[in-house]
């Protein structure tokens, strides 16, 4: 029996990688430009890594956060990006079922809070939170997403924590909301 060609070895390893991240890479996306683009812009980071098979690290979560970069730089290339940043919305975990009326109406609330403080963040500190809850990339992960050290992505989340802590921690943070919206008008 003839060994596998490097052409299969290769088939496989790319194989293998979409089956493991593709999923994990559309969310990114679709977190960062809407579902309308997620797709699209997955596939061309699969594309830019059937191209660079041979960058890619081997280790599952290295080769995430190198299929995450990808991702994000075709993002940045792509006017699209821009276009949507601002329109992003939060996108929260799915309604719960809970017959406690006070703590539904807690979180509401804080889901209310949550939406008005979200656009109200700088884009780094809403992409340095992004990486750290909903991407559950590592410091060392997320820095390399963002081209930075771990150490600078683990100071940059630590202040985009505390700014979004400060716009959902102030009292009748909605009417803080309305009033500066309506003085920088």
């Amino acid at each position: 029996m003839r060994p596998p060609s490097d052409d299969t070895l290769r088939a496989s390893r790319f194989r293998d990688l979409y089956e493991t991240t593709h999923a994990d890479v559309v969310r990114f996306v679709h977190r960062r430009a809407g579902p309308e683009v997620a797709d699209d812009v997955a596939h061309e980071a699969f594309l830019v890594a059937w191209r660079r098979l041979d960058d890619i690290p081997v280790e599952h979560g290295a080769a995430r956060a190198w299929l995450f970069t990808t991702a994000r730089n075709c993002l940045l290339s792509d006017r699209r990006w821009a276009a949507r940043r601002d329109a992003l919305p939060i996108r929260l975990a799915a309604e719960r079922d809970d017959t406690d009326t006070g703590a539904v109406d807690r979180e509401v609330s804080l889901r209310l809070d949550l939406q008005a403080a979200w656009p109200r963040l700088l884009p780094d500190q809403q992409e340095a939170l992004s990486l750290a809850i909903w991407d559950d990339l590592s410091s060392a992960e997320a820095g390399r997403v963002l081209g930075i050290s771990a150490a600078a992505y683990r100071i940059r989340l630590h202040r985009a924590r505390g700014a979004l802590r400060r716009l959902i921690d102030t009292p009748a943070s909605s009417a803080i909301f309305r009033t500066t919206t309506a003085t920088e008008s």
